[in-house]
């Protein structure tokens, strides 16, 4: 699995916390947000939301890891986006319900609110249950059918209520793109002169 972690500003300080908890779990995890609360320009969760939104729908990655202070923002944020599904994730049962219930591609951590002593330990069994089932194939037993039925439907609706991503880029004011598409690596990382998607390239461009 290609998984991306996408801090925010105010709980960058833990990003080597999670990069931390990642390791050894045999993905390619690309280090896409902020590391330090000194870099610029500062991405906020409204910022992370739309980069891990445009990082899913690229096709760049086929997970995000993301959060903010108590991982409400980040969560609201990046479901405004199509074909996204995120959970929040503060413990290693609630990974562990949400990946094989809802199978998402995404998943939204508290790093800040009750982050205190062994912080980095509940992240790295957070994510020892996350990856430790099979995303979506249901729980308990007996609910599987019906929870992968429901797993299917959530992300067609995500699709049919959502505009295209090309049309989200071309429409969204500067102050909520222009630090996304600017950080530092962002387009590398998504290779934009790749994409197959040349009304989404296009946009980006232009607003580059």
């Amino acid at each position: 699995m290609k998984i991306a972690v996408v801090n925010e500003v105010s709980a960058s300080k833990h990003n080597g916390d999670i990069m931390k908890a990642l390791e050894g779990r045999g993905h390619e995890v690309i280090n896409a947000g902020m590391k330090s609360p000194d870099e610029t320009p500062e991405l906020t969760y409204v910022h992370t939301g739309l980069l891990a939104g445009l990082l899913l729908n690229t096709g760049t990655v086929d997970f995000v890891v993301g959060g903010c202070g108590t991982g409400q923002g980040f969560m609201t944020s990046v479901m405004q986006y199509p074909d996204v599904v995120c959970g929040l994730t503060a413990t290693p049962l609630e990974a562990w319900l949400f990946a094989q219930i809802n199978g998402g591609n995404c998943v939204s951590l508290p790093l800040l609110y009750n982050y205190g002593w062994a912080g980095d330990v509940n992240l790295k069994n957070i994510f020892d249950s996350l990856f430790s089932v099979e995303f979506g194939k249901g729980y308990p037993e007996h609910r599987k059918e019906s929870q992968q039925k429901s797993r299917k439907m959530l992300f067609k609706i995500s699709s049919l209520t959502h505009r295209s991503f090309a049309e989200i880029i071309d429409q969204l004011d500067d102050e909520v793109v222009k630090p996304v598409l600017t950080f530092p690596s962002v387009l590398d990382i998504i290779n934009v002169d790749g994409l197959t998607d040349e009304k989404l390239k296009a946009s980006i461009l232009k607003r580059v």
